[in-house]
């Protein structure tokens, strides 16, 4: 299914999450009301979306919203960022769907390079990073450490190629996002990562804009909870990559890239089993030496498996990653579900170089270290050509429900 483009008369509706914030609501639409009137392009609304306040915020919205023609009110009887989200995306009629903190810690001038590219069709999600190249943030050096360290364990993780996941500044396509937030369980602090994670799995395009971003102290998060229950949701989105869950039905799919220019000479994006082999074997022949000249050094200290062990973890953790990017280079897999089925196939690898050894080991009593060596370079040979079979055929296998366009 192509990709439709908005309309040059693209709308625009900005949600604004609020729960008890009687007092920064008046400000934030009053900078935003004259913000988007004097700047900004297309046709937009604001929408306050209110998360079941216990004081006045949903009277103070709802005076806003008649003074004010383009804003209105979405009352929640239930507390939750995601929930709010969810149900005020879910609920718009515009052709992009925005969100914003309500102190405006995010510049407003990133709001256009935000939308713009969500508009003309080129990107599905758009996302302000506080850690992007070209950002500049006003923040204590408490938040700063927790804020990168969460996103560095998402990519650890994950794999994941943005850069900050919690930034208070994000707009997607509504007729992409919507097949994704019946899929996002969260409806709490960790819908965004979820959200993202979700994007990125089913092969959207997310787009970063770098923004200036000034912290307000005056929040309303609880930064251990939502650390642990962050957490959590990591496990739980890895475990629906790999029981194939996190694959959402429904969602308008990017056609391949095609040339412009008439008279362009292509080359192939994914090479093909000749191309494979000599690429694995390349890397294979680089990952068994490297093996070779670990377990020797190993060796010096340690017992015959424990060796062999150690230098084969640390050798296969690159020889996965470096077939994921050079050999598969087309193969539509996580780097994440990538790694935990490598695994499995470096069990298997392992067993198998290690039999070959307590073999020899049974055979001679006390073999010299070059027989040693020799042995384990015929079984490593042998354990590769196995390798290549699962990584080709089960780890890196074609998605056809991710390819179709």
């Amino acid at each position: 299914m192509a990709v439709s483009t908005a309309q040059a008369t693209g709308t625009v509706d900005i949600m604004i999450p609020v729960y008890n914030e009687e007092r920064a609501l008046p400000g934030c639409v009053e900078v935003l009301h004259g913000f988007l009137s004097e700047q900004f392009p297309f046709d937009w609304s604001i929408v306050v979306v209110d998360n079941a306040s216990t004081d006045s915020t949903l009277a103070v919205a709802r005076a806003l919203a008649e003074k004010y023609e383009r804003v209105r009110v979405h009352h929640l009887d239930r507390k939750g960022r995601g929930l709010a989200l969810r149900e005020s995306w879910g609920a718009s009629e515009a052709a992009v769907v925005v969100y914003m903190d309500v102190d405006l810690s995010t510049g407003l001038d990133g709001l256009l390079p935000l939308v713009a590219p969500l508009l003309n069709g080129h990107s599905d999600l758009a996302i302000g990073s506080r850690l992007a190249p070209g950002s500049r943030t006003v923040r204590g050096p408490r938040r700063e450490l927790v804020s990168r360290a969460y996103n560095s364990l998402i990519r650890l993780t994950h794999g994941a190629r943005f850069s900050d996941a919690q930034c208070g500044f994000k707009a997607a396509r509504t007729e992409v996002v919507r097949p994704l937030l019946g899929q996002a369980r969260d409806e709490a602090w960790f819908f965004d990562t979820e959200l993202l994670l979700l994007a990125e799995h089913n092969g959207l395009r997310v787009h970063e804009v770098p923004v200036d971003w000034v912290e307000d102290v005056d929040s309303r998060v609880d930064v251990v909870g939502t650390a642990i229950d962050d957490i959590k949701g990591l496990i739980r989105v890895a475990r629906a990559k790999a029981n194939g869950t996190a694959l959402v039905d429904g969602l308008p799919r990017r056609p391949q890239p095609k040339a412009v220019h008439p008279d362009a000479v292509l080359s192939r994006s994914e090479g093909g089993l000749s191309w494979q082999m000599l690429s694995f074997a390349v890397i294979g022949v680089l990952s068994t030496l490297a093996n070779l000249a670990l377990y020797g050094v190993f060796r010096l200290w340690w017992p015959v498996l424990a060796a062999n062990l150690a230098a084969l973890v640390i050798t296969t953790l690159f020889n996965t990653e470096a077939n994921r990017r050079f050999t598969f280079t087309a193969r539509n897999t996580g780097r994440g579900k990538s790694h935990l089925q490598g695994l499995v196939v470096f069990g298997l690898y392992y067993a198998f170089t290690s039999a070959a050894l307590l073999l020899l080991h049974a055979v001679s009593s006390n073999p010299s270290r070059a027989l040693e060596l020799a042995v384990l370079l015929g079984s490593s040979a042998l354990g590769t050509a196995g390798r290549f079979f699962l990584l080709r055929s089960w780890v890196f296998r074609r998605d056809d429900r991710k390819d179709q366009a």
